[in-house]
């Protein structure tokens, strides 16, 4: 068993970055997803059905994309300190064959609260110029 940290609540600051990350969405993560999670949606791999229904081609797994910004703030605020996390999905990620879509992750503290010494992380998570995720929100337990 590994020991968990958490964030030292003295330095945090409202407004101050405390994880960024790229991730590079590919056609071959989409499958490697939905073999773990069992969404087998044919919008996520079959650009003729994700057109069909009125998407501009096959999208990311909108789970998939909540996913990266959890990671982002578990890898800062360390294993087990992530309390809450809650997503509004505003726009899907298109994924093109072949290449990859950058989705950019970046995460702010949004609040502190002194008395139960916690964090509010607020993310922004894009694809491009478009926000894919809206009210985007982790609570994180600090020391």
């Amino acid at each position: 068993m590994t020991e968990s940290t958490s964030p030292g609540f003295a330095g945090l600051e409202v407004g101050q970055v405390v994880a960024e990350r790229e991730v590079a969405v590919t056609r071959d993560m989409l499958v490697r997803y939905a073999g773990a999670s069992g969404d087998f949606n044919p919008i996520h791999y079959n650009d003729v059905v994700a057109e069909q229904v009125g998407l501009p081609g096959v999208i990311a797994h909108g789970m998939l994309t909540m996913g990266l910004g959890a990671s982002v703030v578990e890898e800062w605020a360390g294993a087990g300190n992530v309390a809450d996390y809650q997503v509004r999905f505003t726009r899907p990620v298109p994924v093109p064959n072949p290449g990859e879509a950058i989705v950019t992750v970046s995460a702010r503290i949004g609040a502190l609260d002194a008395e139960r010494r916690t964090a509010r992380v607020d993310l922004t998570v894009s694809h491009g110029d478009t926000k894919v995720l809206g009210k985007a929100q982790a609570v994180v337990d600090c020391t």
